[in-house]
């Protein structure tokens, strides 16, 4: 292509924004109602005409400035009806702060060796981060994704081969949770920009960890939203031509739901969403309460629904399909709707999993209930067997999350005895509940800090205490086991990653669960799982088994190598001895300690 400078139209570049080139910069911004655009910058002077845009088809403006390079500061100068709008550029992919400036991107990036293969999903074990507070060394300073680079060793000594990242986009300020986005294109600078994104995703790869990334199209904003009311035009005090102006625009963070049926937007949303996967290489996004997407109401009330949103997120769903079918997609519905993880092609919206709440409560609530004889084995029973499309990992499973954490909640070892999270009911309990999350059917995902006990409730500028990874190594220790038994380590326990579950030992007397997973089925794959929900030590308790011969304890949460006040009671593997019992053919008796589980096999 002609890049002679003085030719406008033969320099202009494809895409949206600052795209800059071997001999400038072409500037592209989509403002319907502008009667006239002009970009103003550091490389101008800040002079308001000196650089109009040209209009293009369907309300799209562009120019192309000679001269323009990475780092110089631009933005757009929009007339409308008697007013000038100074905007950032809605697809900006650098800004100074979040009411600052946009700045013109430096795309080059070496990625070096990366050819990172997404381990498969049945595989996965997730870690969900904040960046601002997983690993701050200044409390006063939110941490950076250079920070988290320096944790990456812990987590793959851990054993996780995801790490899902709470929203990096560009918010207000330098501490947020993410889920209130002012530029969506944009990395929040606090957090070192875009750059260092790529480098950790680089070093995450490098330690076999594929990296999810959590975005916002449910809302955008509500604060330094420089997309409101972009070009000047609005309705009903709405938010113009990026958003909904009517009842529609309704959501729980304002009046700032974005216009799904519009193409421009929808184009907007499509192409942030393959950003990510395309030129930042992450390995899956995880989209923030889609049911607000699909419903004005995020419910399943069918006179608010909204078909241009489910529409849209299953065109998505569709692209990322046909671009890099091996990238996973995570749903945040909450509604237990399986339609959210059906194929598209089968009416669904096609998202690989979903989060779900239908593991989730009835566990929580399990662990957390003060006394034994209130805990519902039959609810623990439906959680641990639910699956989505008969798929057992159709869902993302969890006890800890950034919602459930927060908001009024606390960490499941606070929630068991608030301001003694140390003592050791909480600590029992409490990884009663991850040993479940790493056994039952569904993809796992911890939360930061869970492993090392972390008490308290999740807050945006409380980092996380790395001392008591020290304290709590024995804990540690137990995660490590339970997520190398998970992964199949050893290839005794692939029954862990298959597809089969069955409960089939309920005692809501002695609140005993059994279930046992399989793959293929036969030794080193079908895996027992063994629950004591109550306060009693069991010497030994009787369960049915699917075989005969030896079956080897390979994990006992009792073990007092992973916490010295944890009794060490003895649990031994034991012979199978003929003879129906929870209607399986074989059966043996295992010694059980409170609030305990074993984990079984061949």
């Amino acid at each position: 292509m002609p890049t002679h400078p003085t030719l406008i139209a033969s320099t202009l570049q494809l895409g949206m924004g600052a795209i800059p080139h071997s001999t400038g910069t072409t500037f592209r911004v989509w403002a319907p109602h502008a009667e006239e655009v002009n970009v103003t910058g550091t490389f101008n002077d800040w002079s308001n005409k000196s650089h109009p845009l040209q209009p293009e088809a369907d309300g799209y403006w562009a120019t192309d400035v000679a001269g323009v390079k990475p780092g110089d500061e631009y933005r757009f100068l929009i007339c409308n009806n008697g007013q000038e709008l100074s905007k950032n550029d809605p697809y900006a992919r650098e800004v100074t702060h979040s009411a600052g400036n946009s700045v013109v991107p430096d795309h080059d990036f070496d990625w070096e060796d990366d050819h990172f293969e997404m381990p498969p999903w049945n595989t996965l074990v997730i870690y969900e981060i904040h960046v601002g507070t997983f690993n701050a060394p200044d409390p006063d300073k939110p941490g950076t994704f250079y920070n988290v680079i320096e944790k990456l060793d812990y987590l793959r000594e851990l054993g996780i081969n995801a790490l899902e990242i709470m929203p990096p986009t560009e918010f207000p300020g330098s501490r947020s949770w993410g889920y209130n986005p002012s530029h969506p294109f944009a990395i929040e600078t606090d957090y070192g920009g875009a750059k260092a994104l790529k480098q950790l995703i680089k070093e995450a790869h490098r330690h076999g960890i594929a990296v999810i990334l959590d975005v916002v199209y449910n809302h955008f904003g509500p604060g330094d939203l420089d997309l409101w009311q972009f070009d000047g035009w609005h309705e009903n005090d709405g938010g113009g031509i990026y958003f909904y102006n009517d009842w529609r625009a309704e959501t729980p963070w304002g009046h700032n739901r974005p216009d799904y049926g519009r193409p421009q937007v929808r184009q907007y949303i499509r192409d942030n969403a393959l950003m990510w996967l395309e030129e930042f290489r992450v390995d899956g996004l995880r989209a923030d309460s889609i049911s607000h997407i699909r419903n004005v109401n995020g419910s399943s009330d069918p006179s608010t629904d909204l078909p241009e949103g489910w529409d849209l997120m299953r065109w998505i769903n569709e692209e990322i399909q046909a671009r890099t079918p091996w990238k996973i997609t995570i749903a945040e519905d909450l509604l237990g709707n399986e339609y959210i993880t059906r194929p598209t092609d089968q009416d669904g919206q096609g998202f690989s999993t979903q989060w779900d709440m239908a593991f989730l409560h009835p566990i929580r609530e399990a662990l957390t209930t003060q006394h034994d004889a209130d805990r519902d084995m039959q609810a623990v029973a439906g959680a641990i067997a639910q699956t989505y499309n008969g798929d057992a990992f159709q869902r993302v499973i969890y006890t800890e999350s950034h919602d459930e954490v927060a908001n009024g909640k606390s960490r499941v070892p606070e929630e068991i005895m608030p301001g003694a999270a140390h003592h050791w009911y909480p600590k029992k309990r409490a990884t009663l509940g991850a040993a479940l999350v790493l056994t039952a059917p569904g993809i796992p995902m911890l939360f930061q800090g869970q492993a090392m006990l972390a008490d308290g409730f999740f807050s945006d500028d409380q980092p996380l205490d790395w001392s008591r990874a020290e304290k709590h190594s024995g804990l540690i220790h137990l995660y490590r086991d339970l997520i190398a038994l998970r992964r199949n380590f050893a290839g005794t326990t692939r029954g862990l990653s298959g597809q089969h579950t069955e409960v089939f030992h309920v005692n809501n007397e002695d609140k005993i669960i059994a279930f046992r997973r399989w793959d293929q089925g036969g030794p080193g794959d079908e895996t027992i799982v063994l629950a004591n929900f109550a306060d009693t030590t069991r010497e030994g308790y009787c369960i049915g088994l699917p075989a005969a011969g030896q079956w080897q304890v390979r994990f006992n949460s009792d073990w007092e190598g992973y916490d010295q006040e944890f009794s060490n009671f003895e649990s031994f593997g034991a012979e199978a001895e003929e003879g129906e019992y929870d209607e399986l053919p074989f059966h043996a008796c295992f010694g059980l300690a409170p609030y305990s589980v074993l984990i079984i096999s061949q």
